[in-house]
């Protein structure tokens, strides 16, 4: 087991940077919790218009429908095994999108992991160590290729299995956010929910929308100081990190992050990933993916992918905390 641990490596909740409104344009804020995080939304608009409304109807019906922290959700009654409960758009989008990502990773990303994941207890907060017969036992039923949607209908090939959006969900949300301010006009707009976020154009003063990878740090309440500035325009960010999300058992550490291939959590060198897509769920999916194959391998998929840079943290072999980035991820950090 390694020694240290750096804290605060990239910044789960990426910093959005101060901006400035124009004279027509009136610059408007919210901000509140959502899916176990928070969210904050800033746009400008000449009518100076409250779309609170519309952001809470959008969180709820995300909440309602792909949530496994609400027993009624669509995605819980799924996965207990309610032959009545028929998925909506927001479930049928999430599946698709997850099924896409899952066979372009090829596996490394699997929205199946539901049965791992909770028995390994990340979706509780008993935690525990499985034998590795239970592990064998709960990993025949993770297979992206089992699970069928048939009109509004889910078809499981195997008994027990389970869904798990909480890996693009939230990017997911971030996206239909957009979708809504482009329907009412809005054309400056910055969204973060968690982490994963999405800019449209510039600020109307014309700069880009900034955000901030923070510095490394071994202690957790060490004051945050910016590492990188990368600036956003049209274009999502989402970040995935096991240097926070773990759990310690028998003086091992067990990363939140879940392998597929062989249904333990990662146990690599590989601590955090940031991935820049045209989309937010596109790169929230991408960046679990990514973390959960390890750096080399990531390499590999990354130059078969357009339109994709990612920014990854990890330990070098001397115990060193180094980074790795692609050449499209250096032409957006701010010099």
């Amino acid at each position: 087991m390694r020694k240290h641990f750096f804290f605060g490596l990239l910044v789960p909740v990426l910093l959005v940077l101060s901006c400035n409104s124009s004279k027509n344009l009136h610059r408007v804020s919210l901000a509140g919790e959502t899916q176990g995080t928070y969210y904050a939304i800033t746009y400008f608009d000449a009518k100076e218009r409250n779309f609170q409304a519309q952001v809470d109807s959008i969180l709820k019906a995300v909440d309602m429908s792909a949530s496994l922290w609400i027993d009624n959700s669509i995605i819980s009654r799924v996965n207990n095994g309610d032959s009545l409960v028929e998925a909506d758009q927001i479930f049928i989008d999430n599946f698709n999108l997850s099924k896409e990502v899952s066979r372009l990773t090829d596996g490394y990303f699997d929205f199946t992991i539901g049965p791992l994941a909770q028995a390994w207890g990340f979706h509780r907060k008993g935690k525990m160590e499985l034998t590795g017969a239970q592990v064998d036992s709960l990993h025949r039923l993770v297979n992206y290729n089992m699970v069928h949607l048939d009109g509004n209908k889910v078809k499981m090939d195997m008994k027990g299995m389970k869904f798990d959006f909480n890996a693009i969900a939230q990017g997911y949300t971030v996206d239909l956010l957009a979708k809504m301010l482009d329907e009412k006009g809005v054309k400056h707009f910055i969204i973060d929910v968690g982490g994963e976020i999405i800019a449209r154009n510039r600020k109307p003063d014309g700069s880009n929308w900034r955000v901030g990878i923070e510095k490394p740090s071994e202690n957790s309440n060490d004051e945050r100081v910016l590492q990188e500035i990368i600036q956003l325009e049209n274009k999502a960010l989402a970040t995935s990190g096991s240097y926070r999300k773990y759990f310690e058992k028998d003086g091992k550490r067990y990363s939140h992050a879940i392998s597929p291939k062989t249904g333990y959590p990662v146990d690599h060198h590989l601590l955090s990933v940031t991935v820049l897509a045209d989309n937010a769920a596109y790169a929230d999916a991408l960046a679990t993916a990514f973390l959960v194959m390890g750096l080399e391998n990531s390499k590999l998929y990354l130059s078969k992918l357009t339109q994709v840079e990612a920014y990854f943290i990890f330990w070098s072999e001397k115990n060193e905390y180094e980074v790795y980035l692609t050449d499209g991820m250096k032409q957006m950090i701010v010099k």
